[in-house]
Parts: structure tokens; C-alpha cells; sequence
């Protein structure tokens, strides 16, 4: 039976052709186009390349946390280890195993989802999750001076200047302690 299937022109199984490049290279692509098209930052830009949010991906994921909706990435947050008091610009690049200070590199909303609290309760979940996370003592992030409220209002502290600059980008470091537990949830209509 399988053989008369296979045979026969009318019945041949057909396969997608894989694109240029292979599957792999493919999927980055329509990754990193998504994220351009889709996840931009509130200023139109964003801090981390496409390569160095994979490469934190890679490394450190669960320092990461995405919010998805019927099977579609629609908030994320990045995040890796660092072992300094502040943050620098090695911080941008450099993921530190077992330290007890994660760098919130990126929080992003999709275009189409801003304005509805997701960007908020993501952030919520993300700090009482790292309350959890044995060793971690704070968050550490950098934001323009316009997310400050923003942050102030989750909890955050202000640090003063950042000593990070990106492009022509000047930021604000904030600091978020992590001590006690983890409250039991958050009414978000989730």
C-alpha cells in the first residue's frame, strides 16, 4: 500500500522548499524583522541589536520573560546577570552566571498592545519572579527620561545618570531592590 502511494504521480508527498540560507537563517529573519517592525521602543529605538537579544537568550534564559496571546510574542522583557554596582557599558554585552544583579535590558510592548497595562503587569510578574530566583538581591535597568514616572511607579528607585549612551541616547539607571516574597498574584484580569 505504501508503495503504491509512493508510486503513484497524483499522490507524491510534497515538501516547502527551504529558503536560501536554510530554515535557520530564515527564522532569524522573520525574527529580526519582527522585532524591527513590531517591537520598537517607545523612542523608535532600541538599545540591544537582534544578535546580542539572541546571544542573552541564549545565555541567560531565565532571566527572560515573554507574554504570549493566542500564540503570538505581544511583551518581553530581557534580562541578564551582572556583578557591579552600576551598570557600564560592558553591561550592554556581558551576561555574569550567579550574580546577584540582573540587568533588565529591555522591556517591549507591541505596537498594537501598548496603552492596556500589558507593559506594567509583565513588569510585575518579571520582579516577583526574580524575588524567587535564589541569590538575585536587585533589578538594575536604564531608561530614558521620559519612562522614569513609569518605573517610579513599579517600584524602581532613581540612581541619577547612566554612564551608558547609545548613539545619541542619554539614560537614566534605576534600581529595584528585591527583598521579601513574592506577593501571591496581581489582580490583571489575566
Amino acid at each position: 500500500m505504501t508503495q503504491q502511494l509512493a508510486g503513484s504521480p497524483f499522490l507524491k508527498p510534497t515538501f516547502p522548499k527551504a529558503p536560501v540560507g536554510g530554515p535557520l537563517r530564515h527564522r532569524r529573519y522573520l525574527l529580526q524583522h519582527k522585532l524591527k517592525s513590531t517591537f520598537v521602543s517607545v523612542s523608535g529605538e532600541c538599545p540591544l541589536t537582534l544578535d546580542e537579544v539572541l546571544n542573552f537568550l541564549a545565555q541567560c534564559p531565565e532571566l527572560s520573560l515573554g507574554w504570549f496571546e493566542e500564540g503570538q510574542l505581544v511583551a518581553f522583557i530581557i534580562g541578564s546577570g551582572w556583578d557591579k554596582e552600576k551598570l557600564s557599558q560592558e553591561a550592554m554585552t556581558q551576561h555574569f552566571p550567579h550574580s546577584p544583579t540582573v540587568h533588565m535590558h529591555v522591556l517591549s510592548v507591541h505596537r498594537h498592545c501598548r496603552q492596556q497595562g500589558k507593559g506594567s503587569i509583565l513588569l510585575w510578574r518579571y520582579l516577583q519572579y526574580l524575588r524567587c530566583v535564589p541569590g538575585l538581591r536587585r533589578a538594575l535597568l536604564i531608561c530614558e527620561d521620559f519612562l522614569v514616572p513609569f518605573y517610579l511607579k513599579a517600584g524602581f528607585k532613581e540612581r541619577g545618570p547612566s554612564a551608558i549612551s547609545v548613539s545619541n541616547m542619554r539614560f537614566q539607571e534605576m534600581e529595584h531592590l528585591l527583598g521579601g516574597q513574592a506577593y501571591a498574584r496581581r489582580n490583571s484580569g489575566c
